[in-house]
């Protein structure tokens, strides 16, 4: 696969005095994501840039790009890159794939250190379900889009549609009363489309896309979620070893026949044109 070319620097998700604050993989769980979880979203990625016809006249800014799985795939179209990425191992990561990711100021989460002032597409693909004011995050991946250009949002689609809702509710019932976020947030019609409004944004097209998340071994499985940070507060409140107990067990009618674990998901996206 291509490297980076572009360069770029890392959006932040701060903790939680920050209104952008997101989740993200805890200490030491960020290889799991790049081994393990980040292959789940290449269905959505590659739909994405198919329907935008990513290329070589492309410069692509991943916000919350993590270990730049979705950089990558855009960079072997030809694309130019950059991404921000606020977790130092997750950015770590990214720059061992030879891609330019760094870490922004946390007073200026949407812009830090980008090199660049602008680019013709923004993607905020995993940002989205755990930030605590994603209208801002939003208003921010725009001032860094170019005018005509265009900014993807991303999110889960409906929890009906989502077998591995079940299993994430053991974030939500092992948090206690911390703030854990509801990844199913954005889920609802017009859920995405709502954070347009306000930030110089015009629907461009939507779609779904199946992103089954498939594991060799209940092990894997287990790493795999807590790698998305969903699971932190609950890990934070009740225990690790709880937390990875009850998802276990939350993720046995999902085993195979060999001791494979499959969950059928659907996640959302939403294209939207930069017009002012």
């Amino acid at each position: 696969m291509a490297s980076a070319q572009a360069t770029g620097t890392t959006a932040q998700h701060p903790r939680a005095a920050d209104p952008t604050a997101t989740h993200g993989p805890g200490p030491g769980r960020a290889r799991d994501w790049a081994e393990i979880q980040e292959r789940m979203l290449v269905p959505l990625y590659e739909a994405v840039y198919d329907r935008l016809e990513v290329g070589t006249a492309t410069s692509v800014l991943g916000l919350g790009c993590r270990s730049g799985l979705a950089l990558l795939l855009a960079s072997g179209r030809g694309a130019q890159v950059a991404g921000q990425e606020p977790q130092a191992e997750l950015r770590q990561l990214a720059r061992d794939r030879r891609l330019r990711v760094g870490a922004a100021d946390r007073t200026s989460p949407a812009t830090g250190d980008v090199p660049r002032t602008a680019y013709s597409l923004v993607t905020v693909f995993e940002q989205l379900p755990g930030a605590a004011e994603p209208g801002r995050l939003v208003a921010g991946a725009a001032g860094l889009t170019l005018v005509g250009g265009h900014v993807v949002l991303a999110a889960w689609g409906p929890p009906e549609r989502c077998e591995s809702a079940a299993v994430l509710d053991v974030a939500r019932r092992r948090a206690g009363r911390t703030t854990a976020r509801d990844p199913f947030a954005l889920s609802s019609p017009g859920g995405l489309e709502d954070l347009l409004l306000g930030a110089g944004l015009r629907p461009a097209g939507s779609g779904r896309v199946s992103c089954p998340f498939a594991y060799a071994d209940l092990d894997s499985a287990v790493r795999g979620l807590l790698s998305t940070g969903l699971y932190d507060a609950a890990v934070e409140f009740s225990g690790g070893s709880l937390v990875a107990k009850e998802l276990e067990e939350a993720l046995h009618p999902y085993l195979l026949p060999g001791g494979a674990v499959r969950m059928a998901n659907v996640f959302r996206y939403v294209i939207a044109e930069r017009i002012r």
